[in-house]
This record gives structure tokens, C-alpha cells and sequence, in this order.
């Protein structure tokens, strides 16, 4: 491992990596990236791997819109020997209430003025698109064709190996023990296999940011929370759209090889690292899904498993610099959408690092708009 860096990146999940590329690929090259386990072995690995760009805060629109645009031509941006596997069949968002058909009324204008050609459908419409979806209590529906879904393994992958011809340096099963601060500024990182001298130091350990964070005496507002999923047998092709629910609280995906993904958050999750399944999980889940798939009923599961969703208090991720700490970033709080805002958050992460333009601004997520009191609560959450 090497002894020094310019920029030491915590973390090998998609933010990890995309930052690392997008840093080597601007001129940094001496990157070393941190983690603890494989990479995507994090909450990367464990999502649900959904990429949709019907969002109704206008950052998150932008930064999904920009990362839906990059997963499009990744395999020839990264020069990526194999297949990321991005499918666009789109989402489709169901409403079950008249509070949410004019939410999804006013998350659609913000999202046609940005560019996004999302609109709000019929029931009739929404079955032309899922004819097997049971539509009792749905009142009307949003899709955009563009939103898709993507392997979360490949994509990470594509990344680490793009990065390391680029000379960034790689180290996974290495665990961070002590981030060394000296009269407020980074100096170097501690590791169970050594320690790197460096001035900037990236946290993008995902549920173990809090922790990452604590270790340079920074205290971010942001908590982990079990979210479970599970994936079913490979079936003939029944639905090509992501469908979801806020209000149901579900969401259920096709994968290009029949598989179903399949997931929803438990609102009694207690905050923790929990990552164990659970029989609650899967007889909900199971409910769930046939409530609004009844053709799913007699489908076998085939494994489930549980990631973490790092929370924070609008649901917005913090990125940036933190005041207390010179040369400390974060890229942390996704709360459950890390992976379909990985492409753009590498790009906006390297940018920033090296201080350079920035091709989205990214001051309303800064970690002060808490204290502040300048929350950007996202709607659109499941």
C-alpha cells in the first residue's frame, strides 16, 4: 500500500469509485481508495438498483437527470470490456391519494421544465404499459420511459477499473482505524494495514460514515437504517418498468434475466447496522407485491438480504467540505439513492476537490444547512 496520497477516498461503493475515476481523469492520479471489505460489498451491493430521475426537489432532478445521462454511455466512457446492464423501461409511480396525484402534478412540471419528459397517466394508460397491475384504489400514475435500472456489481466494477488504469490505487479488505487531524487539517489516514500521509481525505463509507467522520472529530446528522429486499426466480418477462409506490411504501423491478428485485421501508426500523433478514420482511413484502401484482402469487423467492440507508434529516445527501476539518469531504446521507446518483456525485466530488468548476452547484448540500435550519425535504421517498 502506498505511503502517501494526494487524495484518499474511504469507501468502495459506487461513490468511491466514480470519484476516483473522475479524479484520475482530470489530472489526480494519486488516489488511493480505502475499503474495508469488496467493493460494492456495502450498501452499494445490497440495493435495490433503481435509476429515476422523478424526483420533486430540483437538485435531485438535476443530479439524477446528470447521472442518468452518464449511466447511458458508460461501458464507453469506462471503455468497460463487459455490460452494465442499464435498461431504461422506465417507472412507473403509482397514486393512491388525491394528496399524491397533485404532488406527482407538481413534481412533473418541475421535472418537464428541467428537461425530464416524465407525465402523469390515466389508469387505463398505466395498464397499457403493466397490463397485469391491479389498479383498485389507484388513481393515476407517473412514468418516465428514460428512468431504468442498472447492476450495481458491473457499474462498480467498470469504475474501479477504469480508475486504476488511470493509476488510482485500489485497496480492498483495509480497514480504516483513525483519521490523524493536525491543528484542524488532514494529514493522513491510519489503516489496520498501515498509514497513508495525505492532505484530503474523502468519506464515502456509506451506513459508516458517522463513524469515518467521528474518527476526524467531525459530527454529521446522519444514521443508518436497515432497509430489506429480496430477489425472486427468473419468470417469463411480465412488467419492463420499475413499479413503486411512496404512499404503499414498494417498490418491484424486473431484471433483464426475469428475476424480480423487490423492497420497502419499514417505518418502526430502528437506526443501526443491523443487516440481518427478517420473516417480517418477507410476508409483508409478500402482501405487498401481490396486493398490486396478483399474477406474482405463486413466484419463489429466491434469497433476501438486508443494506443500510444512511438517513438525514430532509432526506438529501450532504456533500462538500466540512468547516471543522481543512481537507475533509463528504459524500454521505443518500438515504436509500446512492447508487442511481453515483455518476453525477463522482463528477461533482472530483470537481470540487480540485477546485475546479463545478458543473452542478452543490452549496445547498452542504452539511450547514441543518444548522441553518435550511432543509431541502424531498417529497418523493420510498
Amino acid at each position: 500500500m502506498k505511503r502517501t496520497a494526494e487524495v484518499v477516498i474511504i469507501g468502495g461503493g459506487i461513490t468511491g469509485v466514480a470519484t476516483a475515476f473522475n479524479l484520475a481523469k482530470r489530472g489526480c492520479r494519486d488516489v488511493v481508495l480505502l475499503e474495508k471489505g469488496y467493493l460494492a460489498s456495502g450498501s452499494t451491493g445490497r440495493c435495490g438498483a433503481g435509476v429515476r430521475q422523478q424526483w420533486g426537489l430540483e437538485m435531485n432532478c438535476l443530479l439524477a437527470k446528470g447521472a442518468c445521462e452518464q449511466f447511458e454511455n458508460l461501458n464507453e466512457i469506462l471503455e468497460y470490456d463487459g455490460d452494465i446492464e442499464f435498461h431504461q423501461g422506465g417507472y412507473l409511480l403509482l397514486a393512491t391519494t388525491e394528496k399524491e396525484v397533485e404532488q406527482f402534478k407538481k413534481n412533473i412540471k418541475l421535472q418537464n421544465s428541467l428537461g425530464i419528459n416524465s407525465k402523469l397517466l390515466s389508469v387505463e394508460e398505466a395498464r397499457e404499459i403493466v397490463p397485469y397491475l391491479n389498479t383498485e384504489g389507484i388513481l393515476a400514475c407517473a412514468f418516465h420511459q428514460k428512468d431504468g435500472h442498472a447492476n450495481p456489481f458491473y457499474t462498480t466494477q467498470a469504475y474501479a477499473d477504469a480508475a486504476k488504469r488511470l493509476g488510482v490505487e485500489i485497496n480492498t479488505y483495509t480497514t480504516v482505524t483513525d483519521i490523524k487531524v493536525e491543528r484542524g487539517r488532514v494529514v493522513g489516514v491510519v489503516t489496520d494495514k498501515g498509514e497513508i500521509s495525505t492532505n484530503k481525505v474523502l468519506n464515502a463509507a456509506g451506513g459508516w460514515a458517522g463513524q469515518i467522520a467521528e474518527m476526524a472529530g467531525v459530527s454529521l446528522p446522519i444514521y443508518p437504517e436497515r432497509h430489506e429486499a429480496l430477489v425472486t426466480e427468473p419468470i417469463e418477462r411480465l412488467i419492463d418498468p420499475m413499479v413503486m409506490s411512496f404512499s404503499f411504501n414498494i417498490y418491484c423491478q424486473q431484471t433483464p434475466h426475469g428475476s424480480f428485485v423487490m423492497g420497502y421501508g419499514d417505518p418502526n426500523e430502528k437506526p443501526g447496522v443491523n443487516l440481518k433478514s427478517s420473516w417480517h420482511f418477507i410476508q409483508t413484502m409478500a402482501k405487498k407485491v401481490t396486493a398490486i401484482l396478483p399474477i406474482m402469487e405463486n413466484v419463489r423467492v429466491v434469497r433476501q438480504w438486508a443494506g443500510l440507508y444512511t438517513m438525514t434529516p430532509d432526506a438529501a445527501p450532504i456533500l462538500g467540505s466540512v468547516p471543522e476539518v481543512e481537507g475533509f469531504y463528504v459524500a454521505v446521507g443518500f438515504s436509500g439513492h446512492g447508487f442511481m446518483l453515483g455518476p453525477m456525485t463522482g463528477i461533482l466530488m472530483a470537481e470540487h476537490i480540485l477546485g475546479m468548476a463545478m458543473t452542478l452547484p452543490i452549496d445547498k448540500l452542504d452539511v450547514g444547512r441543518f444548522e441553518r435550519g435550511e432543509l431541502i425535504q424531498e417529497p418523493s421517498v420510498v
